[in-house]
């Protein structure tokens, strides 16, 4: 039986960046718990003290890791357990923590699932259209499933069906990942019209895109604290996640402080 399109996946991934990250853990500074850090966010400072996230965890100098989901740093931002948690991690350097730094957080890996979709776009690695990803779904040719915030009931059930023929997944009740990212976000992201699904092409013997894709999803659906499995409204064009998360440029902000 295939890997499901909402698990964690593990494989031997070309880029760098991802096999780095699968192989190290860090610990979050406001939870205290430690976990790969593929699965969290960096947060670092800029030369004059902002604290701004470091989706791509790629900026020099000392970094500081969250784990948390937006509700909880929102919660820890205003009862200043963020401020001492961020101060400990930079060793008392000067900084300055920004009131929307949840928001920020939330932009920021929204483009960066926006960057990765888009190079994997490139790469040949992305279904699009409803009924392709139907056919290929049912070859068993789709290792991920998205839907948009605000896909119809109608149009999930109808590929999930097919993704789970082609999984030899019937019976299972398995589903595509529920994106806290609306059609107009995902359309901006890949350069198309009305991209409501998408699917991640792959195989058994081959799961790098699909690898790839599902970092960036997971680490969005949880700090958005995003169930992934339904969307927000049958018709939620109002749900987190629009096209204003992806603007603002690259997900990874390259001024920052060195060590």
């Amino acid at each position: 039986m295939r890997t499901p399109p909402n698990e964690r996946l593990t494989s031997d991934i070309a880029e760098p960046s991802l096999s780095a990250a699968a192989g190290s853990e860090r610990r979050c500074i406001l939870s205290g718990e430690t976990s790969a850090r593929d699965g969290l966010v960096r947060l670092a400072i800029s030369p004059d003290g902002l604290v701004l996230p470091d989706a791509a965890a790629k900026a020099p100098g000392r970094g500081a890791w969250i784990g948390v989901t937006r509700a909880e740093l929102e919660q820890a931002l205003v009862e200043g357990h963020l401020k001492k948690a961020l101060m400990r991690a930079f060793k008392g350097a000067p900084l300055s923590i920004p009131d929307d730094l949840p928001a920020k957080v939330e932009a920021a890996l929204a483009r960066h699932l926006g960057d990765r979709l888009g190079l994997e776009l490139r790469s040949g690695n992305i279904v699009l259209g409803s009924a392709r990803i139907e056919e290929q779904a049912r070859g068993g040719r789709i290792a991920v499933l998205l839907h948009a915030s605000d896909s119809s009931a109608d149009g999930r059930r109808k590929l999930d069906q097919a993704w789970r023929v082609g999984t030899d997944a019937e019976g299972t009740g398995a589903r595509g990942q529920v994106l806290p990212l609306d059609r107009t976000a995902l359309s901006v992201a890949l350069g198309r019209d009305n991209v409501v699904h998408l699917g991640v092409a792959g195989h058994p013997g081959d799961m790098r895109a699909a690898a790839r894709v599902l970092q960036a999803v997971n680490r969005l659906v949880h700090f958005a604290g995003h169930d992934g499995t339904n969307a927000t409204q049958e018709t939620g064009r109002g749900t987190p996640g629009n096209a204003d998360l992806l603007h603002g440029g690259p997900a990874t902000i390259d001024e920052y402080v060195k060590d």
